[in-house]
């Protein structure tokens, strides 16, 4: 009996023992693991130099200055409040902001037309044909999806209810002609930035009612954007070519991921054509059409952002639009959004346009400035998915015409291997015939 007891707790210690190993042996593995993981960290911290740190500085510095002018103009705004400035005196100090905007407008005319020019002649003989056509078909259908979603949602979710402050404008200021350069006034934004938002700070009187406006435009903005990334998009793609569209989607991650951290659809395309060409099989000819011209004038985020963006600054304003003023936002931002560069925050300037077809006050684009760096993002990161899923579908559409293309190549190709052969025939045949004849 003893030794029957002995037996068991001899097996109840080696358990107990076994069990010690096995969390011992998981406990120093999760030592090692940690171990390892601050190791590659403290790796990757030595491996940044000064000379990457001034590169990123130097790559994100318009961006950096943007967001440090908005914090500025943010503080600087409510350190002045308490003083009550007069109308007048806001007005002399937001002229800084007023030259900026003065200078986008000027802007406007030369980038629309220089980039609508530039899109159309992406567009050679050879590829304006059924393949142009359906891209074309393609993006103007999407855009005015995009824009009409925008109307929607800004609609329904109505961000700028609320009665605005009563800015006191006084008079009109006269245009100004400027001659100053394209790059001075890249480097004068940010100054120009921080003076319109505090100014714009400084003449509302509730900032609670208009910080809830613009919490509920991000959210529309966001809310529309999704919708149609996630929803339209690949919608259009699984009808057309009755594929799996998150497969195709998963294939573009790092470019998406380019799209939201470069903020400019034109500075994604190397990624965004490896990602095509390598990840989901699309043709070369296909991406190499469609993408350059996709990226110039189809712009399914910023046709979003600019409608309902200027509908919320006509509810921020208590400026009620009848039907054929929503279509002519509608028409307006389908056109300024093909006009728009793909570069950072291009939205912005084009924006005017639309804002001036329905008599809307261009300086209030400054309320909306303080989440634009953010939303840019969002709605690049959608026109990349737009032209990319754009390419997947021109390409199922067009693969009759890619592989008639392929067969006359391969018959061209077969002929000129079969050349050589042929000329050593007749050389052979000539060489023969002219012994016979000696004979």
């Amino acid at each position: 009996m003893s030794d029957q007891r002995g037996h068991v707790n001899s097996l109840f210690l080696n358990e107990e023992s076994a069990k010690r190993l096995r969390s011992n042996s998981r406990m120093q593995r999760f030592q090692q693991a940690v171990q390892e993981r601050a190791a590659r960290a403290k790796k990757r911290m030595h491996s940044i130099t000064k000379d990457s740190a001034k590169g990123f500085l130097r790559r994100n510095a318009f961006v950096l200055f943007t967001i440090t002018a908005v914090l500025l103009g943010i503080i600087l705004a409510f350190a002045l409040r308490p003083y009550k400035m007069t109308y007048r005196q806001i007005k002399y100090f937001s002229f800084p902001g007023e030259l900026l905007m003065r200078m986008l407008q000027m802007l406007v005319l030369p980038l629309i037309v220089s980039s609508l020019v530039t899109g159309m002649a992406s567009l050679d003989g050879k590829a304006s044909g059924k393949m142009g056509l359906r891209a074309v078909v393609y993006y103007m259908m999407t855009t005015i999806i995009a824009v009409f979603i925008g109307i929607l949602m800004v609609i329904i979710i109505h961000p700028g209810k609320g009665s605005k402050d009563k800015l006191h404008r006084e008079g009109k200021i006269e245009q100004v002609q400027t001659t100053d350069a394209f790059m001075d006034l890249v480097r004068y934004a940010p100054v120009g930035i921080l003076f319109l938002i505090a100014g714009k700070i400084l003449e509302m009187d509730d900032l609670a009612v208009m910080g809830g406006q613009l919490g509920m435009y991000t959210l529309t903005v966001i809310v529309g954007l999704l919708i149609h990334s996630l929803c339209v998009l690949p919608l259009l793609y699984f009808i057309v070519t009755h594929k799996n569209p998150w497969v195709f989607i998963a294939g573009l991650l790092q470019a998406l991921i380019t799209a939201l951290g470069t903020s400019s659809s034109s500075a994604t395309l190397p990624i965004t054509f490896r990602c095509l060409e390598e990840n989901n099989g699309v043709d070369r000819r296909i991406t190499r059409f469609v993408l350059p011209v996709g990226a110039t004038i189809n712009m399914d985020g910023t046709a979003l952002y600019e409608a309902l963006a200027a509908i919320f600054i006509a509810q921020v304003n208590n400026y009620e639009l009848d039907f054929g003023q929503i279509i002519t936002i509608s028409i307006t931002a389908t056109a300024a959004s093909i006009g728009a560069a793909g570069i950072p925050q291009a939205g912005l300037v084009t924006m005017m346009i639309v804002l001036t077809s329905v008599g809307l006050p261009t300086e209030d684009i400054t309320l909306i400035i303080a989440v634009d760096w953010f939303l840019d993002r969002l709605r690049t990161t959608t026109n990349v998915l737009g032209d990319s899923l754009g390419a997947g579908i021109v390409e199922h559409l067009s693969r009759h015409e890619l592989d008639a293309q392929d067969s006359e190549l391969g018959n061209s190709v077969i002929e000129e291997n079969e050349k050589p052969y042929h000329l050593i025939y007749q050389a052979n045949t000539h060489k023969h015939h002219s012994s016979e004849t000696i004979m």
